[in-house]
């Protein structure tokens, strides 16, 4: 059995990697993958990016959005988080039997000390009932794909901050994500292997998955991408996982109401997001102005819905024509904000 150890950081090429791996003859299944990102979250093929995200956050600290082709929910991940991906013949396995096809890594981390790690539930690998694990697949081509994370050492602190659900009403048809309990794996390891860097536990998992006692010895079925395979995957990163379309504009359709009042009066904002843009907006209220405030809901029509792009567009407007005697970064802050 083959295996690539992908040198990128980057979720969106890891992805577009998978993708072409998996829909191309390049490796014969079964195959593995194994990749390691900086800052991320992925969301599911059936999910309202929004829905799910703390966009401001993200914005802010760096953290990388985009969609997955696969179901399931949002995950976020950094460099403490492993993530594995198993490519076998659809014909092999039952769809969304993930514990036959998470066996190894499971069998891998109980030599490693983590004899409590079960594979449970839908879809998640769990220790002392708290989550560590979370796969999805999808079927295509006579393949099936599955693909896991594993938090090692990630910042658990940061999974609240990212991935918190904003307080406004959203109303949508998108899959929502479960919350679970989570934890890393690295405590309930043996201590020789509680002070790896990723890199190195991704080894380990190697090395005991291919049953051998040096990672080099299985780096002899470690498959390497040439330049033809990294001009297809350039391809399907710009495609998908580098398209806003594709991250955002594919969400369900949603409406969201934000509401406050302030001291000379409320503004009660509905709008309703098509593809991840402002398709309508209606602003309600007992607020003054000289201005016709559906000039403010005009300007808005068509941007997209992220609190950049709304502050933005926001700003180059005259809102105290709009909404006399109020603040305007409070008033931006009100329609921008993901609170």
């Amino acid at each position: 059995m083959q295996y690539l150890a992908m040198k990128s950081n980057d979720i969106r090429r890891n992805l577009a990697t998978e993708q072409y791996l998996m829909n191309s003859d390049q490796m014969t299944p079964p195959f593995m993958l194994f990749y390691i990102e900086d800052s991320c979250i992925i969301v599911g093929r059936n999910q309202n990016t929004l829905e799910e995200i703390n966009q401001e956050y993200c914005e802010e600290n760096g953290v990388t959005i985009t969609r997955r082709l696969s179901g399931g929910g949002a995950m976020y991940q950094d460099m403490g988080n492993m993530c594995f991906s198993f490519i076998v013949p659809a014909d092999e396995v039952r769809f969304g039997d993930f514990k036959q096809l998470v066996q190894p890594v499971v069998d891998a981390l109980h030599d490693m000390g983590a004899t409590g790690a079960m594979a449970t539930g839908r879809n998640d690998i769990v220790i002392d009932g708290k989550k560590f694990s979370g796969n999805a697949m999808y079927t295509r081509g006579g393949k099936t794909f599955c693909h896991g994370t594993l938090m090692y050492n990630v910042n658990t602190d940061v999974v609240a901050d990212a991935l918190s659900v904003p307080k406004d009403k959203i109303e949508s048809k998108g899959i929502k994500s479960v919350r679970s309990r989570v934890t890393n794996i690295m405590p309930y390891l043996k201590p020789e292997f509680q002070n790896l860097t990723t890199q190195q536990f991704r080894d380990e998992l190697i090395k005991r998955i291919w049953k051998v006692d040096k990672i080099e010895d299985a780096q002899v079925n470690e498959y390497e991408l040439t330049a033809e395979d990294n001009q297809a995957i350039d391809e399907i990163e710009g495609r998908l996982y580098k398209n806003w379309d594709w991250v955002y504009g594919k969400s369900p359709d949603f409406t969201i109401q934000k509401r406050r009042h302030f001291d000379s009066g409320t503004i009660d904002a509905r709008f309703l997001v098509e593809e991840g843009k402002i398709a309508n907006l209606k602003i309600y209220g007992d607020f003054f102005g000289t201005g016709d405030v559906h000039e403010v809901e005009e300007a808005l029509q068509g941007v997209a819905y992220t609190p950049s792009a709304i502050k933005e567009k926001l700003q180059q407007l005259d809102l105290n024509k709009y909404f006399a005697g109020e603040d305007a970064t409070q008033v931006i802050e009100l329609l921008s904000k993901q609170e």
